[in-house]
């Protein structure tokens, strides 16, 4: 493993964001050997549906999440009641505890799905982030992510799901220092892009990570100590990485565009990520 320190990338012709004078972040790469997009195993080469955006509206999400939920319920209830009988004979009492258990589980994740529901479309986060989108609703997330495989709409439940999970992290009004955010950057962005991202964290006085995996990305958290991450990646990746770290620490995850494909040219909504770097750092 190798640390590899390049100065901020040269200007190209790519249009600034602001002015040709601006400041650019200087980007600290961090390079192991390893083969791209192993989230990608299955892609044929073919064109990504919609050119590679995955945009889709937050009910895909709660849609599935509700499936998710009746889907594990159906299948516990299923197991208890082939295996009922056989427990029966133990006591009584221990099917009965169990049926009840589960009803009163699968009452609270109904509930809970229904305050997440409130909480996103109220404008209003009803419960604390470590109840909310720092708590289950990241496990719920993922759960729901294996069910949406089965029917094909991994991607777009995923980018709902992070839509979600974005907008009740912003209405938090977190605010953090220039030295206290990080933001953390894959390496297939194609150069508009990256010249877009050095401009913004150059601006606002941000270090910008390239972190090839997950597990890379967690040491630089682990060794910056930052208090709040702006993250991009595919939905895939993203998914994962929220999963690690949002319980941990606060995130923001802009995922991207695959125009040509995963893992090569991606796009990110330049626009996004400026407001969310502005709206983190403190005014010095």
């Amino acid at each position: 493993m190798k640390l590899r320190f390049p100065m901020a990338a040269p200007q190209t012709a790519t249009p600034p964001l602001s002015s040709a004078s601006a400041p650019r972040a200087q980007l600290i790469h961090i390079e192991v050997d390893r083969r791209l997009g192993h989230e990608w195993d299955e892609w044929n080469g073919r064109p990504l549906p919609g050119g590679g955006d995955f945009s889709a509206a937050p009910g895909l999400f709660f849609r599935f999440a509700a499936l998710t939920i009746a889907t594990a319920t159906g299948a516990v209830a299923l197991l208890l009641y082939l295996i009922g009988p056989r427990l029966g004979t133990l006591s009584p009492l221990v099917p009965r505890s169990l049926w009840l258990a589960l009803a009163l589980f699968a009452a609270l994740q109904w509930l809970y799905l229904g305050v997440l529901a409130a909480s996103f479309y109220s404008g209003r986060n009803l419960l604390p982030e470590r109840v909310l989108e720092r708590g289950p609703y990241l496990q719920l997330m993922n759960y729901t992510s294996l069910v949406a495989r089965g029917f094909g709409k991994r991607d777009w439940v995923e980018h709902a799901a992070i839509d979600i999970y974005n907008t009740l992290a912003e209405r938090r009004g977190r605010r953090v220092g220039k030295g206290e955010l990080l933001v953390l950057i894959p390496r297939c962005l194609s150069k508009q892009a990256l010249d877009g991202v050095l401009e913004i964290a150059g601006r606002y006085e941000v270090p910008v990570f390239v972190a090839t995996r997950g597990q890379l990305a967690r040491r630089v958290i682990r060794e910056r100590r930052p208090r709040a991450v702006v993250a991009v990646a595919c939905e895939r990746d993203m998914m994962t990485g929220l999963r690690d770290v949002a319980g941990k620490l606060p995130v923001l995850g802009l995922t991207m565009q695959l125009p040509n494909g995963p893992c090569r040219d991606a796009a990110i909504d330049l626009g996004q990520m400026e407001k969310w770097v502005q709206g983190l750092v403190a005014k010095s």
